[in-house]
């Protein structure tokens, strides 16, 4: 890569952005495989035919479970959906 150009792994906010349809296959990739697999994100890579770089995808997967764990520790409050049915 010449000096000149950006690196993707500059820093998060330099990630490309991801689609509804690459979103989805990332998280079938990873109910697929399961998050202990090893070499989870070159797999995940793979089922997703290259649309996205394995440290890319190792990036999501990192703000994935950053989410999840300030979900978890209150540090995010849980959102409110708004439901139809009987139980609302």
């Amino acid at each position: 890569m010449s000096s000149g150009s950006s690196s993707r792994s500059d820093s998060p906010s330099s990630d490309s952005k991801w689609s509804k349809k690459e979103n989805k296959m990332f998280e079938e990739a990873l109910a697929y495989y399961g998050v202990g697999a090893p070499n989870l994100c070159e797999k995940v890579t793979s089922a997703m035919g290259g649309t996205k770089s394995t440290e890319e995808v190792r990036r999501h997967f990192q703000f994935l479970v950053d989410d999840v764990n300030n979900i978890e520790h209150g540090r995010i409050p849980f959102p409110k959906y708004k439901t139809q049915g009987f139980w609302t």
